[in-house]
């Protein structure tokens, strides 16, 4: 692989190119082609994405810290990456698999993110507003203190996920499995409860509206 033709913007189709730890810190690729591409363990850092193609990429331990990643992601395998500080406002990881990846002070606001693998991932304090994470894996992952003010959870799987503090206002939880979870003092007001699973969720200081109490009420009675 020519990587000066990269550095220099020549080049804008790269599917498949294999990147495997390469130094691409800082560069402006925005809009190239990376589908399928092999960046394991590739330097990634400030990278300017936006626009890129990166579906079904390999990007395990990929080093994205303060990355533009507002691109496609459809089924990026992100496992192990450090996306700290990373931008990926709108981005689309449909599918995509975040296990162990580094998420901190990452914003997600807007992202697609349904059926997504963030199984056990620390999203404490991360920007989830109005994201779409219907039937994504979430069990037990770290969301305390997140915002996920009118987040789309609709089928999510929660299960002995930490939601302490979380904002959840406004957001669709419909048929989300919440058994186990930690819900102390979270905010669920506006929030959509209907058959969410909630059995042995803690819901000490839990915030909720006469709508969700209703709904809550009624789960705990099935």
């Amino acid at each position: 692989m020519d990587i000066n033709a990269i550095h220099s913007g020549n080049v804008k189709q790269l599917p498949g190119a294999d990147l495997e730890d390469e130094d691409l810190s800082g560069q402006n690729l925005q809009g190239l082609n990376l589908a399928g591409a092999r960046l394991i363990g590739a330097n990634l850092s400030r990278a300017k994405l936006m626009g890129a193609s990166l579906e079904g990429a390999n990007l395990v331990g990929c080093q994205l810290t303060g990355a533009d990643l507002r691109a496609n992601l459809v089924g990026a395998n992100l496992m192990q990456a450090d996306l700290t500080e990373a931008d990926l406002r709108g981005a689309n990881l449909r599918g995509a698999n975040l296990m162990r990846s580094r998420l901190s002070r990452a914003t997600f606001a807007g992202a697609f993110l349904s059926g997504a693998n963030l199984m056990g991932v620390n999203l404490q304090g991360v920007d989830l507003r109005g994201a779409d994470l219907r039937g994504a894996n979430l069990s037990g992952a770290n969301l305390n203190g997140a915002n996920l003010n009118g987040a789309d959870l609709q089928g999510a799987l929660l299960t002995e996920a930490n939601l302490e503090e979380a904002d959840l206002q406004g957001a669709n939880l419909a048929g989300a499995n919440l058994a186990g979870a930690n819900l102390l003092c979270a905010e669920l007001e506006n929030t959509n409860l209907d058959g969410v699973n909630l059995t042995g969720a803690c819901l000490v200081g839990t915030v909720l509206d006469q709508t969700a109490k209703h709904q809550a009420f009624q789960t705990a009675l099935q």
